[in-house]
């Protein structure tokens, strides 16, 4: 029996990951390196509109992801 395969893009780049697999799947598809940032919160996965989602969110074929830089929002600005 043969796994069926889903093609997904990562930052405009398309990878082949069986039926079922992860946002973060992908992501490692793509790029260990790259996974392994997002495991360790320096970077985040976001949707084709720019949108922070889950690592654990299930892929579907055709499905956008981009990864960005997991800046601390945390920290507070000041305009002085």
């Amino acid at each position: 029996m043969t796994t069926r395969m889903v093609r997904v893009f990562v930052n405009a780049s398309s990878v082949d990951v069986p039926a079922g697999s992860t946002a973060l799947d992908a992501v490692r598809a793509f790029s260990a390196e790259a996974a392994d940032e997002v495991s360790a919160s320096r970077r985040l996965i976001t949707d084709s509109r720019g949108l922070p989602i889950d690592s654990a969110t299930t892929m579907s074929a055709g499905s956008i992801l981009r990864l960005v830089a997991n800046r601390d929002r945390s920290a507070h600005d000041t305009d002085e």
